[in-house]
Order: structure tokens, then C-alpha cells, then sequence
């Protein structure tokens, strides 16, 4: 049984495949480099004498989850476990951006995360266990200024986890959806966080280790949503109960 991971060259990614790894599972590593999925690979394999293959592509192009399905079945390689871990973000205003950029986000935080679900959803129901398990983020609980497209994706991705898990409660299909917070990789570098939020996150952030070993034991348990660490489920609540337009205000002052 295969596991198919994307966004699986380093972070969280990487690590949610190495835990699987060490239960045994051959993998499907996707992202965009594909000289950093071949070093993953390589250590994976040599550490866990599992079997692991990669695909390097673009997953914010347009069908690009119909691709990787033809790569998969090209391949022969039966998925039981589909990991979309890949996503990023972006700070800034919103109309800092071009509609591309936008664009780009958005078709990969949601759309071929949700195409993802729905092209394996037949094979993974050929199994008598299977599982989804698709990583949101914190910011899933409230609106953020300054990151304004990213957080509305994440508010997608926790949604429509919620309701697949539901439509699916008499199949063999789980599925599960990972909230978390602010975590040690290179997605401020990339996202252009402000140092004040950077700082910030430094005193509250978690491994990719920790969040990947909650994630994939969270998973097989069945559970539907998770946000890992006290901090975090403390700040998804505060967000939840305090009116809206302070939790706006409050967010905005750390990223501006």
C-alpha cells in the first residue's frame, strides 16, 4: 500500500512522511523540486527500507491533479493514504498582488487539494481502511488581514474536510483535517512574514516533527479536526468567542 504525499520535500510534508514510513507504508512524494524530493527519497529509503518514488510538478497548475492520478496509475501504484499537505502563503495587502499570484494560491491551497480528494476517492474506496488527511492551519478560525486569500483558503480546507468526512461516514474512507499554528519551516521566509509576526510565532511554534507524529496518529484515530498544541486550540477559541472585529484588529497589528 502506497501513501501519497504532497508537498512532501521538506517541513511538515517530509515529516508526515517519514511517520508513515515507519509504519511500514511504500510512499508518493509530490512537490515542486525535484532534486529536494530526491534527497527525501533517498534518506527515507535508506533509513526505513520502504519503497518511495516521486513526481516533481507544479501542483498550483491548472488539472495538475488529473497528472499526478496518470503518473500514479502509470505507475501501478495502489494509494491507501492521500496526504495534501502542499499550500503556502503570502503577507501583504491584498491588492499588493497580481491575479496571478492570487490565483496561483488559491488553485493550490483548494482546488487541487479538493481534486486530489475527488480523482482517488474510487481507488481509496477499494480498500476495507483508508485515509485523507489534508492540513489547513490555524488561521482556518479566523479572518486575517494582511494574509487575507491565505486564511480564507485554510477556512476552505477545514469546511469542506468537515463535510467530506461526513458524506463519507459509511464508507472505508476517513478523513481528516490538521489546523496547525505557527511551525518551524521555511513558510515565513516564504510567505514575506513581517519580523514583529515572526518574532512573535518564535515563542509559540512547534517541530515539524511534533505536528507531523499528531497528524498521522490523529489520522489513523479517526479524528476529524485537530489543531495541534494547547496554544493554539487556546487561540482557535479566543477567536471563536471574541467579536470578530477585535480578532481582526488584533491580527492585523501583528502583520502590518
Amino acid at each position: 500500500m502506497y501513501a501519497l504525499i504532497t508537498g512532501a520535500s521538506k517541513g511538515i510534508g517530509k515529516e508526515i512522511a517519514i511517520e508513515l514510513a515507519k509504519k511500514k507504508y511504500d510512499l508518493i512524494l509530490i512537490a515542486r523540486s525535484a532534486s529536494q524530493l530526491e534527497n527525501t527519497a533517498k534518506e527515507i529509503t535508506q533509513k526505513y527500507a520502504v519503497k518511495v518514488d516521486f513526481l516533481a510538478t507544479d501542483l498550483s497548475a491548472s488539472d495538475v491533479a488529473r497528472s499526478v492520478f496518470k503518473w500514479v496509475e502509470g505507475k501501478n501504484y495502489q494509494v491507501a493514504v492521500l496526504v495534501n499537505n502542499a499550500g503556502y502563503g503570502a503577507a501583504g495587502d491584498f491588492e499588493k498582488f497580481t491575479i496571478e499570484q492570487n490565483r496561483d494560491m488559491m488553485n493550490l491551497n483548494m482546488i487541487t487539494l479538493t481534486e486530489m480528494c475527488q480523482i482517488f476517492l474510487p481507488m481509496l474506496k477499494r480498500y476495507s481502511q483508508a485515509y485523507i488527511l489534508n492540513i489547513a492551519s490555524s488561521t482556518a478560525y479566523q479572518a486575517l488581514p494582511q494574509m487575507a486569500i491565505y486564511a480564507a483558503t485554510k477556512i476552505f480546507v477545514l469546511n469542506f474536510s468537515r463535510a467530506l468526512k461526513y458524506e463519507l461516514k459509511d464508507s472505508s474512507v476517513s478523513v481528516t483535517c490538521i489546523s496547525p499554528g505557527a511551525t518551524d519551516t521555511n513558510f515565513n521566509e516564504r510567505a514575506d512574514i513581517p519580523v514583529k509576526a515572526r518574532k512573535a510565532a518564535e515563542k509559540v511554534a512547534m517541530t515539524p516533527q511534533d505536528v507531523a507524529k499528531i497528524s498521522v496518529d490523529a489520522m489513523f484515530a479517526g479524528k476529524t479536526e485537530v489543531i495541534p498544541g494547547f496554544i493554539n486550540k487556546l487561540a482557535a477559541f479566543l477567536a471563536w468567542i471574541a467579536p470578530k472585529a477585535i480578532t481582526e484588529k488584533v491580527a492585523a497589528g501583528i502583520y502590518e
